[in-house]
């Protein structure tokens, strides 16, 4: 596929990844410019902005999960940083949280590009009915996406006795400056996510013109992902095996350890190799940017975070190794490229199934689909394909690659959050911190993410309630 899916310069100017940094209006993110889009292919265009509709930064999730590395120099100058990756739970988050915060901003301005395009494409010129409903149907999958995203970031996570009393996040399907709009409960939000899956499904088609438009076999494997979190293991099997008919390649990471076995060993050498995992990596049901937007290396991890991989995981010892850098000692990236740390693979449509026959007492159909999984992974020297014969076994297995999986992502703190609810697999988190021990229960209110103060200053035309007390 040669299609381009960088930003496109149009006739007319937006300015999408300027508007969402001004605090007081934090909703009037309409794209302004030299002349609305008129014809389909404009509104289409504003799909390729990668860097605007396509980023993904959950970097405080991730920060909570203490999944990447923070240097001492981070920790001192970003308190909100700090305060999430110490686990201080008497720091006042909604305070720190001042200044301009990319998850919130970021995401809604690409609910906007999306709610333009819902809005005004059914009349756009120069396009067939047909092809309206496509471009729209890649809209709606994309906004129910970025709801996804923020209500399993600032409000609770779902669960079904009570998801209908807690707050979630405001819900805004007008691009006009001055929209109002509405604070929806955990319910409301993922009834909303459903509808715009239900009303897009029937227009898409198992190609799409990039990686960047997320196609059927994207929309079955968000499917599978926001069933999981509604703890719908039925639902989640179903839409998990659509995706899987439409795509189900694994890379190779072992051959990948192999071909690069020289540099990836040689010791105290940072070069980096070319990483695989671009925009078409032929795992990728849908490429969306995390914190970094451009071709980068990857974010640090610690050595106590690298320790938790499988011995002989070849797609870990090709991604970081550790290094000193004045006092401090860490793991660095060593491949460089282009990361898929906001969209679907078919490594995590996997391991939802995986975790659906589990809870459906399919103990061995399980482990095959995880196995499926370790084959590409772990150094035949090291591997042994798993078993489990209870339920915890196989969830403790099948969290634990899917945590390494998908680490640097949103997912595993959605998934920790979920497994939170249940006291058979939450957990506390621990860790040694100026020669102390800390941890973070289960049951702690950091799990939630605040608002940012600029939004709850200035919520525009409705009213916004923080979804947690600090």
């Amino acid at each position: 596929m040669k299609t381009n899916i960088f930003p496109i310069k149009l006739l007319f100017v937006f300015v999408l990844t300027l508007s969402f940094t001004a605090c007081n209006d934090y909703l009037d993110i309409l794209p302004k410019g030299e002349r609305i889009p008129t014809t389909l292919s404009d509104f289409e265009a504003l799909l390729r902005d990668e860097y605007g509709a396509h980023r993904l930064d959950a970097s405080n999730a991730i920060n909570l999960l203490n999944d990447r590395y923070q240097t001492i120099a981070n920790l001192n100058y970003y308190p909100l940083t700090k305060a999430n990756y110490m686990w201080d739970e008497n720091a006042n988050r909604i305070e720190l949280n001042n200044s301009d915060e990319t998850m919130y901003y970021a995401t809604y301005a690409s609910i906007s590009t999306c709610n333009l395009i819902i809005g005004h494409a059914p009349t756009a010129t120069e396009s067939t009915d047909a092809e309206r409903n496509e471009v729209i149907a890649y809209a709606k999958v994309l906004r129910a996406i970025n709801y996804f995203y923020l209500a399993n970031f600032y409000a609770e996570t779902y669960q079904e006795n009570n998801a209908a009393t807690k707050n979630a996040v405001p819900l805004i399907t007008n691009a006009n400056i001055g929209a109002s709009y509405q604070q929806l409960t955990v319910k409301g939000i993922y009834d909303f996510i459903l509808n715009d899956m239900q009303e897009a499904l029937p227009f898409l088609k198992s190609e799409s013109p990039t990686p960047l438009h997320p196609n059927l076999g994207a929309a079955y494997a968000f499917y599978a992902r926001v069933y999981l979190q509604m703890s719908n293991y039925t639902k989640a099997l179903e839409y998990a095996n659509l995706a899987l008919a439409e795509n189900s390649q694994l890379y190779d990471w072992t051959t990948y350890y192999s071909e690069n076995k020289t540099q990836i060993e040689i010791p105290d050498s940072y070069t980096t190799t070319a990483s695989p995992t671009g925009h078409y990596y032929i795992e990728n049901y849908y490429f969306r940017h995390g914190a970094s937007s451009y071709s980068s290396t990857e974010n640090p991890i610690s050595v106590e975070r690298k320790a938790k991989f499988e011995d002989g995981d070849a797609r870990a010892a090709a991604r970081w190794k550790v290094r000193t850098v004045g006092t401090e000692t860490y793991c660095v990236s060593t491949t460089r490229g282009f990361f898929n740390a906001g969209g679907i693979t078919t490594t995590e449509v996997y391991l939802i199934k995986a975790e659906c026959l589990a809870r459906n007492g399919k103990y061995s159909e399980a482990m095959n689909e995880l196995n499926r999984v370790r084959e590409k992974r772990i150094l035949s020297e090291k591997y042994v394909p798993l078993t489990a014969s209870r339920e915890e076994e196989a969830i403790e297995y099948i969290r634990r690659t899917k945590d390494n999986e998908l680490i640097l992502t949103i997912i595993p703190f959605a998934d920790a959050r979920r497994y939170n609810t249940e006291s058979k697999y939450a957990r506390t988190l621990s860790k040694m911190a100026d020669g102390q021990t800390i941890s973070l229960s289960p049951a702690s209110h950091m799990w939630t993410m605040p608002f940012p103060m600029g939004a709850i200053k200035n919520p525009g035309n409705g009213t916004i309630i923080q979804n947690v007390s600090k």
